[in-house]
């Protein structure tokens, strides 16, 4: 009966969250190209609450856990697990106040409506996974701009997306490098759970019903540690402790 259900669910959902996209993409390019980087910031953010509603069409909600004050005066880094596309826009939502940008696969920056302007013009980066020079080359100069910035980047370490819960092993190389061209950054450890279940059947139907959590832990910075494989070893252990298959 729940997968019934959510056929026409989906339908509803992909038709909303196409429109959003559609929608959004030359306000975007209005806002970008006429009143400059605050206008298309807010164009983004409101982008993301209108993709976070979509996902509410399934009877899914999203909540953020976080326990601790975090202010705007520190670059921030935020290392999280990743379980499908619906963990983009809440990262962006709950965490707007420090400029969410993104390290992202290239293939992302063309075809996608609002997506792929944000990624270009927005701040993210842009990476070639088959070419790990261009990767770690394009990484530094992405964390150079966000310890200018005092914003934020996000970063999955897994690579991919888990399809079932389970985490991947980290990769982390790139966040090697950011912790190394951020040095003020704090240090945000992100764990999410059940977004996986969106896509439990595959793109379509999509999975209804589901509680996807964020929660965010205590943040740390480099400093705290003698060294960089013990920073990794806390975060991924961090992350990984509270995932709940």
């Amino acid at each position: 009966m729940r997968k019934i259900l959510a056929y026409p669910l989906s339908i509803i959902y992909y038709l909303f969250f196409g429109l959003t996209l559609v929608v959004f993409h030359p306000i975007q390019w209005f806002c970008f190209n006429v009143f400059g980087y605050k206008a298309h910031k807010t164009s983004v953010d409101l982008l993301q609450f209108c993709l976070m509603r979509c996902v509410n069409l399934l009877f899914t909600s999203q909540k953020l856990i976080n326990p601790y004050k975090l202010d705007n005066s520190h670059p921030v880094i935020i290392v999280s697990n990743h379980q499908s596309m619906a963990d983009i826009p809440p990262l962006m939502w709950y965490f707007r106040k420090h400029h969410v940008k993104f390290v992202s696969k290239k293939e992302l920056g063309k075809g996608l409506p609002s997506v792929s302007y944000n990624l270009r013009h927005g701040g993210s980066a842009l990476i070639d996974r088959k070419n790990p020079r261009q990767a770690i080359v394009a990484i530094r100069k992405f964390a150079d701009y966000i310890e200018s910035t005092n914003r934020a980047a996000v970063i999955f370490p897994e690579g991919t997306r888990s399809r079932d819960g389970k985490p991947k092993p980290f990769q982390t190389k790139g966040l090697e490098t950011l912790i190394k061209y951020i040095p003020s950054a704090v240090i945000i450890p992100v764990t999410i759970n059940n977004s996986w279940k969106n896509l439990r059947y595959g793109k379509f139907p999509l999975g209804i019903g589901n509680n996807i959590t964020f929660t965010a832990h205590k943040p740390v910075k480099a400093s705290d540690f003698e060294d960089t494989k013990a920073l990794l070893t806390h975060i991924e252990t961090t992350i990984k402790n509270s995932i709940k298959i």
